[in-house]
């Protein structure tokens, strides 16, 4: 049966967190509050991990996988970022966006997109989340918590871990999320010189990107 963690929102208890973290380490797939909606995450460098939460979401190596990272010298490590894409995600994170980038060699080939060589990242506005990633000591793997067949994420913790008890490892439970869907832009054009491109409207504003 799934842990469950119920944790304060702005003050998450640390002994909480270190043992979700701990379960993370161990391969367990976790379902964690983010700013936008709940979210399945797993260790980025664990291939039986992230298999398991494709199975539990039901997609295939075509459908993007999301790193969240704590801040943007983080997210340097596992994206190609030039000048202009750099000042952009500096104006925009941490936030409710998912940004589309080039993947660097230190993502492993099974967690970016097969054909595109790209990967989506983000640095999500989420006390319980940052604490989270700052003790497991590296990004985490995420997908949006979408059962198979639905549409729309799940946003009530208990709901989550009666449905996914036998299936993964711990659900954090901070409260209700926004449960409004990221805003995805694809900055690989600006590599070429292009502007960015939409899309996926969200709950980030387009204002801040110049969109």
């Amino acid at each position: 049966m799934a842990q469950y963690f119920e944790v304060h929102p702005d003050n998450p208890q640390p002994r909480l967190l270190k043992q979700a973290a701990a379960l993370l380490s161990r391969g367990e797939i976790v379902a964690v509050p983010t700013d936008s909606s709940y979210a399945l995450v797993c260790h980025l460098d664990d291939k039986d991990a992230v298999d398991k939460l494709r199975r539990i979401r039901q997609v295939d190596d075509k459908h993007h996988l999301t790193l969240l990272c704590r801040d943007l010298s983080e997210l340097s490590n596992y994206a190609r970022v030039d000048n202009k894409q750099y000042r952009l995600l500096k104006a925009a994170t941490p936030g409710a966006y998912t940004f589309l980038l080039e993947a660097t060699k230190e993502v492993p080939r099974r967690v970016s997109h097969p054909q595109r060589k790209t990967i989506g990242l983000r640095v999500p506005d989420c006390t319980v989340l940052c604490e989270l990633l700052a003790l497991h000591g590296e990004p985490l793997l995420a997908t949006t918590l979408i059962p198979p067949g639905e549409t729309e994420p799940m946003n009530d913790a208990q709901e989550i871990r009666d449905r996914f008890e036998k299936q993964i490892g711990a659900v954090i439970d901070a409260g209700a999320c926004p449960s409004e869907p990221t805003t995805v832009v694809d900055l690989t054009p600006m590599g070429a010189g292009d502007d960015p491109v939409l899309v996926r409207r969200g709950r980030g504003p387009l204002g801040v990107l110049g969109l």
